[in-house]
């Protein structure tokens, strides 16, 4: 396979539909459609046409779109076929295409083209497939504004800052007859700090971004008959877990996907943890304690009725994740809903009441509060970028401020660049594209 190819692929949804796409990018494309429909439509404008195999046997007829490098998505020739969608049709065209000259399109490679060819950076190539693979409006307009730039452009501004302070502080050793000190400069310890803080802001962003990519792992556990699966159902909506007033009825690890305000969050209700002799029993409590290792926040169920004999921090002990602890039953007793004095949180699964508070508390765990909407989507890999790239700053502001080791300094910034430039593709490996890439729809 190489990059000079002419490829091709289905570029509309697989199946039944009223109108379907065939997709032809590269230096061929316009040769390959001239013979598909005997001629070329004015550049960006839909003509209708008929579509002939190499018998001269009409397919179809459908319209003819023509976008002539380098003004196209990938920046080459690029041809769409949009004929009727019947899955015959699409596949006579797309074989087509094939015999010739064509070949098939690998997943994502449009969008690679694009990248390799300067018409996106990697962040906004990314939010394409990410737009598509959206499960709520907010994640599709964080999508859709990465796509139009935000992130790469809030990158880019980082970067320049980085470069500026590098010039003078490289300058100055490389010219120390000129008796520069530039250690003790203000402006030098001002900047580093506007850096870090701008820095430190693109992450927390990033971070609301990638909880609305990803959602959320929120894992529900405690002890048996504390209410876990009645508060499943409560934040689900729908009765999907068994609930019962027997101890021990959630063997094995139940899974509900559901939004609250737009996020997405991933509840994992739990086997209730005790000691006992039930094999099925204790594999279920062997698997909580696996999927506690899993969580992003882990939600501590108490029976407000009844004593608990050990506190979850004993159990858990899952180093730096959220630990929200929750109060059920208070229908039972005389404790009030929402926020209570020793942290915990007052609600009952079986009337509802608490459960707004609830909510609330886990969308301030995540960053996301009632003025936030976010500003762009992010993935894991930008959020790790992002913080290898704090690292760095926050070890040259030891070395100004310490060591003061200019030398050190202006490396610890080269190699912050390094790391933010991974985020829009600048610097990154042949490998990385194509673990990105790959997972990419076909015909985009």
């Amino acid at each position: 396979m190489s990059a000079k190819d002419t490829i091709a692929a289905q570029a509309s949804a697989a199946g039944r539909a009223g109108v379907g796409i065939i997709r032809l990018s590269g230096p061929r494309a316009a040769e390959l459609a001239e013979k598909i429909a005997g001629s070329l439509p004015t550049p960006r404008q839909a003509e209708l046409r008929s579509f002939y195999n190499e018998q001269g046997e009409q397919i179809d007829q459908g319209l003819l779109l023509y976008f002539p490098a380098p003004h196209s998505f990938t920046g080459e020739d690029v041809i769409e076929l949009q004929a009727h969608g019947g899955p015959v049709i699409m596949d006579e065209l797309l074989q087509l295409s094939l015999q010739l000259g064509a070949r098939h399109a690998r997943p994502g490679e449009f969008s690679e083209r694009a990248f390799l060819n300067g018409k996106l950076d990697l962040a906004q190539a990314e939010a394409i497939a990410d737009l598509i693979d959206s499960t709520s409006r907010q994640a599709a307009r964080l999508a859709s504004r990465t796509l139009q730039g935000e992130f790469s452009k809030r990158i880019q501004q980082l970067q320049q800052s980085m470069t500026e302070l590098r010039i003078y502080v490289e300058a100055a050793i490389d010219f120390p007859e000129e008796e520069i000190d530039f250690l003790s400069d203000g402006p030098v310890k001002q900047a580093l700090t506007d850096i870090d803080s701008s820095l430190k802001r693109v992450l927390t962003s990033a971070k609301t971004g990638a909880v609305m990519r990803d959602g959320m792992n929120l894992v529900i556990a405690g002890r048996p008959n504390a209410g876990k699966s009645s508060l499943l159902n409560a934040l689900a909506g729908s009765e999907r877990a068994i609930v019962t007033d027997i101890p021990g009825t959630t063997r094995d690890i139940l899974r509900e996907h559901i939004q609250i305000d737009g996020m997405p969050l991933h509840i994992l209700d739990t086997a209730g943890l005790r000691k006992t002799d039930d094999k099925i029993e204790t594999e279920g409590i062997k698997r909580a304690h696996h999927a506690l290792t899993q969580a992003d926040c882990i939600l501590w169920i108490y029976d407000d009725s009844v004593a608990e004999d050990a506190e979850p921090d004993a159990i858990c002990q899952q180093d730096g994740i959220p630990l929200l602890r929750v109060s059920n039953k208070i229908d039972l007793t005389q404790t009030p809903a929402g926020p209570l004095d020793d942290g915990r949180i007052g609600l009952s699964a079986r009337d509802g009441e608490g459960l707004d508070d609830l909510k609330q508390a886990l969308k301030n765990i995540m960053g996301l509060d009632a003025s936030t909407e976010g500003e762009f989507i992010a993935r894991r890999r930008h959020l790790d970028a992002l913080q290898r790239a704090a690292r760095f700053v926050d070890s040259g502001k030891n070395a100004l401020n310490g060591q003061s080791a200019g030398e050190l300094l202006a490396e610890d910034l080269r190699q912050a660049q390094t790391a933010l430039s991974e985020i829009t593709g600048e610097f990154t490996s042949d490998d990385l594209l194509g673990e990105i890439f790959s997972s990419f729809c076909i015909g985009k």
